[in-house]
């Protein structure tokens, strides 16, 4: 069972899969969002993923706030999550992605990697940091 892994942002959305046995976590890409509040291409280009992949479950990072109340953007994560369900017709789960970011960044410059190469993967990074964080908790 695949499980497709989202980093969802105001200007784009970083995506990972897991491999088959649902043990590990791959980036794909970081779809880029023109406008915050069209969704629709990002939605048909996951919907896409989902296909070529044979996902069944999506894992949506939820940004809460440190003292883990849901800020406008946990807000926004939770309304793709709905529109995600309607439009695709797959469950989506919600995990915790508080500080994967920085996780991906940190784990990005001790790589050594230049600025302008991390800022092109960071969202898928924080991707496979939430799927992964996923799978490593034994659900399903």
């Amino acid at each position: 069972m695949r499980l497709l892994g989202l980093d969802f942002g105001s200007k784009t959305v970083g995506v990972a899969v897991s491999d088959l046995m649902g043990w590990t976590a791959q980036g794909l890409e970081v779809i880029k969002r023109k406008e915050e509040n069209n969704l629709k291409a990002t939605i048909l280009r996951i919907s896409e993923i989902i296909k070529e992949y044979e996902v069944e479950k999506i894992i949506l990072g939820l940004p809460k706030n440190m003292n883990n109340s849901i800020g406008e953007r946990a807000e926004k994560a939770l309304k793709f999550k709905e529109r995600l369900e309607k439009e695709l017709n797959i469950p989506v789960v919600t995990w915790d992605e508080r500080l994967s970011t920085m996780f991906a960044e940190r784990t990005l410059l001790e790589g050594d990697m230049s600025r302008e190469k991390r800022k092109k993967i960071i969202d898928k990074m924080a991707a496979v940091i939430i799927l992964q964080g996923y799978l490593d908790s034994g659900q399903k």
